[in-house]
């Protein structure tokens, strides 16, 4: 689909149509809202591990989806999406993230880990899209989700302490499952994103209800019902109000609009609002290697999203003259669109204007 570019030079309006959305650029705001998710999804790890208590961790999942689905499917609509495709997204995203990374927690995967670990989703997601739908990330994106990988390792280093391989290994799968289901939510577009995430929330208790009488046994589900306490509903609020029916309805609004190699990036700030987290609240205090790696891995959101490229903050590219209004005029280097967009004809001129705005 064609993309319509305005750019304003001193007295003269041009207009571009690009082909095949090639120059896309994440507006302010929604930069601002995954700054968000990933803030609300951070601080869900110290949540989960605070809740779950005498809870069995399967039917602890299956509330929070319970929460998310049962009420609010009576009063929005399905998304206009074919019913395969939300329970993908339900048995990718929710299902198999969720069952697998409450496990993990369960088995002794500590909250900052579990939220770093996780993030292996971000290289899932990028390799999945590439393949899957011919979504192939720039260079800088390959550099940026490299450093973050280079955080997360770093991080891990510094972690320390002796975490059980299965816990590891489900937690790893969580993030495997995640970034499939980034990937059928991306391919969907489905307009909005409550809806899809309201509707593909359904699939999830039936199955997870069912895995946690199987595993955990009648009686222990019986108990945990009756043992949920405050604590136990006060994490399912935030779970599935914040991080399920605002987080992710956000998150899949983004993946419907940009690329995936442009979204997921910025869940990379998760871990480090994670290990903060456990640092105020839990007394887990972070070493040098873990502050190091969350400063690492913040310059890797950065370098994958364009902000710390070396052309962007070149001298030439932050002095005065590139960045006059001359500079911004047709034909010259800053605002050059993309090589297959097609110049039309100059419209009407309008010497008020002289910024560059891309409607």
């Amino acid at each position: 689909m064609n993309e319509y570019y305005m750019i304003d030079g001193r007295n003269i309006r041009w207009c571009f149509i690009v082909d095949g959305g090639r120059l896309v650029s994440v507006s302010r705001r929604d930069t601002c809202l995954a700054i968000l998710v990933a803030a609300l999804w951070g601080f869900n790890f110290v949540v989960i591990d605070w809740g779950m208590g005498s809870v069995p961790p399967l039917l602890f999942a299956a509330i929070r989806f319970t929460v998310v689905a049962v009420p609010a499917c009576l009063f929005i609509k399905r998304p206009p999406v074919p019913w395969q495709t939300i329970a993908g997204v339900g048995g990718f995203m929710s299902l198999g993230q969720f069952g697998l990374l409450y496990l993990s927690m369960h088995l002794g995967m500590p909250p900052g880990l579990a939220a770093l670990v996780l993030q292996a989703q971000v290289v899932f997601t990028i390799v999945i899209a590439a393949m899957a739908l011919r979504e192939r990330p720039s260079r800088a994106q390959v550099a940026g989700v490299a450093l973050g990988v280079a955080g997360l390792l770093v991080v891990a280093v510094g972690k320390g302490g002796h975490v059980p391989a299965i816990a590891l290994v489900l937690c790893l799968l969580a993030g495997l499952s995640w970034g499939a289901g980034n990937v059928v939510s991306r391919a969907a577009k489905a307009p909005g994103g409550l809806a899809l995430t309201v509707w593909s929330a359904t699939i999830v208790p039936v199955p997870l209800l069912s895995l946690s009488l199987l595993v955990d046994g009648p009686r222990a589900v019986a108990s945990g019902l009756a043992h949920i306490g405050w604590d136990g509903i006060a994490s399912t609020a935030y779970t599935a109000g914040l991080c399920s029916l605002v987080g992710y309805a956000i998150f899949n609004r983004l993946l419907s609009s940009y690329p995936s190699a442009h979204v997921v990036p910025w869940v990379l700030l998760a871990p480090v609002v994670a290990m903060g987290s456990s640092w105020a609240l839990l007394g887990e205090v972070p070493g040098p290697a873990e502050l190091a790696g969350a400063l690492v891995l913040i310059a890797g959101v950065l370098v994958s999203q364009g902000a710390l490229s070396p052309r962007a903050l070149s001298p030439r590219a932050l002095s005065p003259r590139a960045l006059s209004p001359r500079a911004l005029s047709p034909g010259a280097p800053v605002s050059r669109p993309d090589p297959g967009a097609r110049a039309l004809l100059p419209v009407k001129p309008d010497h008020r204007r002289t910024d560059v705005s891309t409607p």
